[in-house]
């Protein structure tokens, strides 16, 4: 039987959860995720998971934050002053903006506390710093 392998595209469904147990993401009640072996479309620690498997095989990993999306980083939290953002705002705690740093690139940044006019931005991702266990079942390799 056929083994998955860099450079294969394959159709998986899988669920990612965290430590205790939160769903953050599924392809249950969707069709199957399509992607690439080996081409940086998903986390490092997924393609690796996935390598060797048979289609109809199953398995659960665990991914460590240096295989996923990296560790958190304080300094990627910033407070902001109200008056920073337009008028017409009025941001909420778990809203998303897209911000650009001073080499030109964007980024998204959450918000994750207001106190009073002091805004509390993280640009981390969400899941940066945390080990995540994904059930994997190869459906297709194309």
């Amino acid at each position: 039987m056929a083994q998955a392998k860099t450079g294969d595209t394959v159709k998986v469904h899988y669920t990612g959860r965290l430590d205790d147990g939160c769903v953050f993401d599924s392809s249950a009640e969707r069709e199957p995720l399509e992607f690439t072996i080996g081409t940086g479309q998903l986390i490092p620690g997924f393609d690796t998971a996935v390598l060797d498997m048979a289609p109809g095989e199953s398995k659960t990993v665990r991914i460590p934050p240096d295989q996923a999306y990296g560790p958190y980083h304080e300094q990627m939290v910033v407070e902001a002053d109200r008056g920073q953002f337009p008028p017409d705002l009025n941001p909420e705690i778990g809203q998303q903006f897209e911000s650009t740093g001073e080499d030109g690139q964007s980024f998204v940044v959450t918000v994750t506390a207001i106190e009073g006019d002091k805004i509390t931005l993280d640009a981390n991702h969400p899941l940066a710093g945390r080990d995540l266990t994904f059930d994997i079942e190869l459906v297709e390799i194309g």
